[in-house]
């Protein structure tokens, strides 16, 4: 039984363009994909670990990174994520595939391990922290059997379920044995955010780096939040950035574009919106 992660990763960003390509530590001359790669391969239970990232030129830089990462390479689609997932556990021979996003440089291989242990353990088809929320926003990990994937894979044609990867699987809950894993009680802060999306959480995140990273060992989920105990204004540095989110309904995105007005201190048009919603 061959156990590999495939980690999803591009150079294109919205909000935070060749992301995945800047420096971690700040101007430590390595990468974050770097990061992400050296943090997975420090678990236990893993054969393999892949970057998997599109066919598209803009992501050619990406794929030097890669390699001098040590890590292996997949390439495919750029808009059909859950094929790109598929042809690469099935490339490389995966019975069991763990999913990570290449914007989580404080990934816990420790956690990793566990829930993988926890998917095995309970004979899931699909293992998630991200069915309730309760881990802060970076620390996303998902588990699936290859034969779940290939079932996405094969059933899916909803464009959000071939982007998103695994909702095919997560909105069928009849049809796969799910497992939700929760943070520990003292970890239950879903508010926090240590993932790379906007300039401010890259401030947070070289701030993090600065007081916790070493080169012998990857720190741990629990040093991060002990650090946020600590020094409690660190949260104040990404507070205004908001988790990227497609919305199913109008009334679904006239509430996050309220939330966004708030953040800006909009408030005259954050009413308007009120208002609008009301109606």
């Amino acid at each position: 039984m061959k156990t590999g992660v495939i980690i999803q990763a591009r150079m294109a960003s919205t909000r935070l363009p060749a992301k995945v390509a800047k420096e971690l530590p700040y101007a430590s001359g390595i990468t974050v994909i770097e990061q992400v790669v050296r943090r997975l391969r420090k678990c236990r239970v893993l054969d393999c670990v892949v970057v998997a990232t599109t066919t598209d030129k803009s992501d050619d830089t990406l794929v030097k990174l890669v390699r001098k990462a040590g890590a292996k390479l997949f390439r495919g689609s750029k808009n059909d994520v859950l094929s790109r997932y598929y042809y690469a556990a099935k490339k490389f021979r995966m019975d069991t595939v763990v999913r990570i996003t290449s914007d989580c440089p404080c990934v816990d291989p420790s956690l990793v391990d566990s829930m993988v242990g926890v998917h095995l353990a309970r004979h899931a088809d699909y293992t998630a922290n991200v069915v309730k929320t309760t881990f802060p926003d970076g620390y996303d990990v998902e588990v699936l059997g290859f034969k779940s994937l290939r079932t996405a894979f094969e059933k899916s044609v909803n464009p959000q379920d071939r982007e998103h990867v695994t909702s095919y699987i997560r909105n069928r809950p009849g049809e796969f044995r799910v497992a939700s894993v929760r943070a520990p009680a003292w970890g239950r802060r879903p508010e926090l955010r240590v993932t790379l999306d906007t300039p401010d959480d890259y401030l947070l995140l070289c701030a993090i780096y600065d007081q916790l990273y070493s080169h012998s060992r990857p720190f741990t989920f629990r040093e991060v939040i002990s650090l946020f105990r600590r020094k409690p204004w660190l949260e104040q540095i990404n507070r205004r950035s908001l988790p990227k989110k497609r919305s199913r309904t109008i009334n679904e995105e006239l509430r996050q574009a309220v939330s966004l007005l708030e953040l800006q201190e909009l408030d005259r048009a954050a009413e308007v919106f009120r208002k609008i919603l009301k109606k």
